[in-house]
């Protein structure tokens, strides 16, 4: 997920860090390439992930540290937690009438709403500045606590599909989930993210 992936418009994400009650979002950067390919290289977490795959390597994290270097409009951040990084939050823009969340964290810091606080702050930055109806995310039916997190953030489940995973190998079936700009309007109150440029 999130790799290579362009955006409709001429924002530039890489100069916005968005900051929780607990979280800073920021651009991954090469520096982060040790600490983001020991926190993917779990199979837990490449097994609910669809594009990750397993065993995640030194050079999956550099490669992707640069596709997100070349395209400053990319809206994909890295999740750090008292300036450790967590995990990996943002959009994916290979369908522009759907673009689709997608994050992930490391297996140590489930549980603690991490997730929910990270995915809130990039929809509302998302919603904010893109112009676009709807989001799309997706957890596999085997992900219970992935879908938590969607409803959690207003997603309203609209169905199942099969997609394949890389890590598995193989298709499976993941609870498909949208959320309106209405919907998102209505809840965007939901917390304290705040935006800075950097």
């Amino acid at each position: 997920m999130l790799q290579d992936i362009p955006t409709p418009t001429l924002h530039e994400a890489s100069k916005c860090v968005l900051e929780t009650e607990r979280l800073m979002l920021r651009r991954p950067t090469l520096a982060d390439v040790k600490a983001i390919a020991a926190l993917a290289n779990d199979r837990h977490i490449a097994e609910n992930t669809r594009r990750l795959p397993h065993p995640y390597l030194h050079d999956h994290a550099v490669e992707f540290v640069r596709a997100m270097a070349d395209d400053p409009r990319e809206t994909v951040f890295l999740i750090e937690n008292n300036h450790t990084p967590i995990g990996m939050v943002g959009v994916d823009w290979r369908k522009p009438d759907a673009p689709e969340l997608g994050y992930w964290l490391g297996v140590d810091y489930w549980g603690q709403g991490f997730a929910t606080e990270a995915a809130r702050a990039v929809i509302d930055f998302t919603f904010e500045e893109f112009e676009f109806e709807r989001l799309i995310s997706g957890a596999r039916v085997a992900n219970p606590a992935s879908r938590n997190i969607l409803e959690k953030c207003g997603f309203q489940w609209s169905g199942v599909e099969l997609h394949r995973f890389e890590a598995l190998g193989s298709s499976t079936p993941v609870d498909c989930f949208r959320l309106s700009r209405s919907v998102w309007s209505s809840l965007k109150n939901w917390g304290n993210s705040t935006r800075r440029a950097r």
